[in-house]
């Protein structure tokens, strides 16, 4: 599972610097100012929980059951959290409604914080 969490991680942070990149460089004649800003919280939050799960990869105090339920909530976390983000700043020049799924990023939101509750709760128990 450290291995499938670490590469996980390292694709997160490699696609956040090619987005970053993408946000700062092309997206920026596409669509206005707040958009842009809106896509770099997305990436900001990508990159942030991919350094996350490379260091949980590297966490061995963690079983491993209970580092699954946390790498589950931050990936999937990301997943909704970040790239309804990206689809909601790029919505004015694509033909989908990307607010019809607005819903998502709370719900991702909401994932990722509760992977940093179960990392301290964990980590935590783990000490005793």
């Amino acid at each position: 599972m450290n291995r499938t969490i670490f590469l996980i991680g390292s694709i997160l942070g490699m696609s956040a610097v090619l987005l970053g990149a993408f946000g700062a460089h092309g997206l920026e004649k596409l669509v206005d100012v707040k958009a842009v800003q809106t896509f770099e919280t997305g990436v900001k939050y990508q990159m942030y929980h991919a350094f996350f799960l490379l260091i949980l990869a590297n966490v061995n105090k963690i079983p491993e059951q209970r580092k699954k339920w946390i790498f589950y909530c931050v990936f999937s976390g990301v997943i909704l959290f970040s790239f309804s983000i990206y689809l909601l700043a790029i919505n004015s020049i694509t033909s989908f409604n990307a607010k019809s799924i607005a819903f998502l990023t709370p719900i991702g939101g909401t994932l990722l914080v509760l992977g940093w509750i179960l990392l301290g709760y964990h980590s935590f128990r783990s000490l005793n």
